[in-house]
């Protein structure tokens, strides 16, 4: 598994018309990294041609250093379940889920990936609220309000600090998070909510990051699953309250403290070779 080269999920519901764009896009921005990647499309039951349209675009593509394969879930179960479905296929140390439509430019993808890399973080979102500046085109104002209104009771019923939670580019360090990804239990909506909350109850170290960002037309989130949402936020909290995560959050603290014993081994070794002859000598 290498820890350099990136693993990006993309969940598709009924993309056909733009999931071939957004895959040229991502395959050619790995194809461009020195480690190269994967690219894993998760079609969620869709009722169009998604899957077909993506294995044909990879057929098209034949990268040299980025693997492809497309995951068909049948029925729909939910973008929470598609992602879940797709992070823990990952071959990668470094996992990252993006939306089908690319509101987030893929050339913002080193903000999410290198504090991973560089051993600083497990888990980095993307967000829009950090720094309005950054969005180029806005949602109608009645979803922008909607989110502000959802992300005040996030706030309320769960604890968690972060700004905007629903951001759908969120990057995994999975020798970590393999744990909080396997326990989440919410297939729809409140996903990300629930992979934040296990990993922010875990300890894990967390970055919210300001992205630029674009609101795309033709998005499949309906005013029903903003509604189902709401009740999922409670949902979270009774899971939590039931101790339903409280095994994932071992889990992934055991984990988080294995890669700290192992990167602290690691660096101890390093000074080791980087002490002279003279000085080793004088050790006791």
């Amino acid at each position: 598994m290498s820890s350099s080269s990136l693993s990006i999920i993309i969940p598709a519901y009924n993309e056909s018309a733009r999931i071939g764009k957004t895959l040229r896009q991502v395959v050619a921005y790995l194809e461009d990294q020195p480690a190269g990647g994967e690219v894993v499309v998760v079609d969620d039951g869709s009722k169009d041609d998604t899957a077909r349209v993506s294995e044909a675009v990879f057929a098209e593509l034949a990268a040299r250093r980025v693997e492809t394969r497309v995951i068909r879930v049948e029925p729909n179960r939910g973008k929470g379940h598609a992602v879940r479905a797709g992070l823990l296929s990952a071959r990668h140390t470094v996992a990252a889920f993006f939306d089908a439509d690319l509101s987030m430019p893929i050339t913002e993808t080193p903000k999410l990936v290198e504090p991973i890399r560089s051993g600083q973080y497990d888990v980095v979102f993307g967000s829009r609220a950090l720094d309005r500046r950054l969005i180029g085109t806005h949602q109608p104002w009645a979803r922008e309000q909607s989110g502000r209104v959802f992300n005040l009771m996030m706030r309320l019923l769960t604890g968690l600090p972060f700004k905007d939670t629903q951001c759908g580019f969120k990057a995994f360090r999975m020798d970590v998070c393999r744990p909080v990804v396997e326990g989440a239990l919410i297939d729809r909506f409140g996903f990300d909510v629930e992979l934040l909350f296990v990993a922010h109850r875990a300890d894990l170290r967390m970055l919210e990051y300001p992205v630029r960002w674009d609101d795309v037309e033709g998005g499949s989130v309906s005013f029903r699953a903003g509604l189902q949402g709401f009740a999922e936020l409670n949902e979270v909290r009774r899971n939590a309250a039931r101790g339903l995560y409280d095994a994932a959050i071992a889990r992934a603290r055991e984990a988080a403290e294995r890669v700290r014993n192992r990167r602290r081994l690691t660096a101890d070794a390093e000074l080791e070779t980087d002490v002279s002859p003279e000085l080793a000598g004088q050790r006791i």
